[in-house]
């Protein structure tokens, strides 16, 4: 019997790239034949590239209230250093990831209303982009924050994992609109 995950989208679309020409953008992490493939960038210039990326950790009043008391340290300092931590490894941890020279990250963690809100920039100069540093930074920082809470709630949430914005390379920058 498989688990019931809820509604996860249609399981009949395929995100694999079709084998014939389209007007669509064609996923690059795909060869001509479908397979799975590390992009080559060598032909690309290194430019500056950045990125942003946040999460937010959904805990209850009384984790936040217990917050400064935490016996394990200061549950927002821990998650800033993993998120750094993180971030230097991405490329060991997302198999199509090109390891890259970080010149900056930065992980800002900050308790709001109703949890903890997690933002994680990430910096290069370099040939290809650094969208997956600082969304990996933001996941595990964020996965730190329940990591150090979980013995006063198991029901935390961690959500809305997303890229803010992002400079430099080839396709431009971007920034999520609100």
């Amino acid at each position: 019997m498989s688990p019931d995950f809820g509604d996860m989208g249609d399981h009949q679309t395929s995100n694999m790239p079709s084998k014939t020409k389209s007007p669509q953008k064609q996923l690059s992490h795909y060869d001509a034949s479908g397979a799975a493939r590390m992009v080559d960038v060598s032909a690309k210039q290194s430019t500056r590239r950045t990125a942003t990326a946040s999460a937010f950790v959904e805990l209850s009043p009384a984790v936040l209230a217990a917050l400064p008391q935490n016996p394990k340290g200061n549950p927002l300092e821990v998650a800033r250093f993993a998120g750094i931590q993180a971030a230097k490894r991405t490329s060991e941890l997302i198999p199509m990831c090109h390891p890259l020279p970080l010149t900056h990250v930065d992980i800002e963690a900050a308790v709001v209303s109703n949890g903890v809100s997690i933002r994680a920039t990430a910096a290069t100069t370099a040939q290809t982009g650094v969208e997956m540093e600082a969304l990996t930074a933001a996941t595990i920082a964020a996965l730190t924050v329940y990591d150090m809470t979980k013995a006063l709630d198991k029901s935390i949430v961690i959500r809305s994992i997303q890229l803010e914005k992002k400079s430099g390379g080839k396709s431009g920058d971007y920034k999520r609109g609100k």
